[in-house]
C-alpha cells in the first residue's frame, strides 16, 4: 500500500506544480536570510547565496551586528528586494525583543526607530515590523497605552519614509513567553482602533496557528489589513512542507484565491542543510 501512496502524493505535487507554473499571480516567497543559510556565517554574505538560491526576495530579523553601509552594499551587489526588517529590538542578550510597549523606553524607542529608517533606507527596504516587547512589572492596560502611542508614532514617522509599519501578534506558547502582542485577533483590534493607512498586520501562519487555528476564516477576515505574510511549520519551525499540523499547499491555494500580491517571508529555521530543505518548495513550483 505504501508505493500507491507515495505515487499519489507525487501525482498531486506534479498537478500543484503545473497549476502555480501557469497561475497569473505567483506567490513571492522571501528568504529569512537571519535564519537561512546560515552555512554562510557572516549575514550581509547570505544575500549572495539567497540568490544563488533562486530568490529575488529576502527578509531579515534583525541587521544591526552590521554596519548600515555594508548590509546595504550587499544586498545591492546580490541585486535582492529586501521586503521586510524587523525594528530595533534592544538588548537581545539580555532578553529584550523590542520596546514598543515598555513605558519606561519611549524616548528610546523613538530614537531607535531613527536607526531602523536608516537601515531600511540603506536597503530600499519598505517594511519595519514594530516590535511590541515583553511584559514586566508594568500594568497591561500601561503597557497598552504606551504601545498604541508609539504604534501612531511609528505609523507617522515611517509613513513620511514611504516606509509601511507592520505589527506580528508573537505567540506566548511555545516562541515568545511573556511577549505583550501575542493574541491575533489583539493585534486586529488595533490596527483597527488606530485605522492609519500606514499601519498593517503582519500575519505569521506559524504563530496564529498556534494561538488560534482557524486559518482559513482567520486569512479571510484579516485579509483587507495584511501588509506581510511569514510562514513555518508547526511545532518545530522548520521548512513549511516539512511534517507538522499545517497544509500549506491549501494555505497558499487559499491566498491565491483571496488575490494575495504581497511577499511571504520564509521565517523558518531550516532542519538541515538550507539549500537541502528547500526542494519541497521547489516541488511545489514556489521557487
Amino acid at each position: 500500500m505504501l508505493p500507491a501512496k507515495n505515487t499519489l502524493g507525487f501525482a498531486v505535487i506534479a498537478l500543484r506544480t503545473l497549476h502555480r507554473s501557469t497561475s497569473s499571480m505567483p506567490l513571492k516567497l522571501a528568504a529569512n536570510v537571519s535564519l537561512m543559510f546560515k552555512e554562510t556565517p557572516y549575514l550581509a554574505d547570505r544575500y549572495q547565496v539567497a540568490k544563488d538560491a533562486g530568490f529575488k526576495y529576502v527578509e531579515c530579523t534583525f541587521p544591526y551586528d552590521v554596519p548600515v553601509d555594508e548590509m546595504g552594499a550587499a544586498r545591492k551587489g546580490a541585486g535582492l528586494e529586501q521586503v521586510l526588517i524587523n525594528g530595533y529590538p534592544g538588548d537581545l542578550a539580555n532578553g529584550d525583543l523590542g520596546i514598543a510597549a515598555l513605558p519606561s523606553r519611549k524616548q528610546e524607542f523613538r530614537e531607535k526607530l531613527e536607526l531602523s529608517i536608516q537601515y531600511a533606507n540603506a536597503l530600499e527596504c519598505k517594511r519595519i515590523h514594530v516590535m511590541a516587547g515583553k511584559r514586566g512589572q508594568v500594568d497591561d492596560k500601561v503597557m497598552e497605552e504606551t504601545y498604541l502611542d508609539n504604534l501612531q508614532y511609528a505609523a507617522d514617522r515611517l509613513q513620511k519614509e514611504g516606509i509601511l509599519a507592520v505589527i506580528e501578534p508573537v505567540n506566548n506558547r511555545i516562541s515568545a513567553p511573556d511577549y505583550f502582542l501575542y493574541d491575533p485577533h489583539k493585534g486586529l483590534e488595533y490596527v483597527k482602533r488606530l485605522n492609519h493607512p500606514n499601519l498593517k498586520l503582519q500575519f505569521d501562519v506559524f504563530h496564529v496557528q498556534i494561538m488560534d487555528g482557524n486559518l482559513t476564516k482567520n486569512l479571510k477576515e484579516m485579509f483587507p489589513y495584511i501588509g506581510h505574510i511569514q510562514i513555518s511549520q508547526v511545532p518545530d519551525r522548520h521548512e513549511p512542507d516539512s511534517p507538522g499540523e499545517i497544509n500549506y499547499p491549501y494555505v497558499f491555494q487559499v491566498l491565491e484565491n483571496l488575490g494575495y500580491d504581497g511577499y511571504i517571508g520564509l521565517e523558518y529555521n531550516p532542519k538541515g542543510d538550507t539549500l537541502t530543505g528547500l526542494e519541497g518548495l521547489r516541488k511545489l513550483g514556489l521557487l
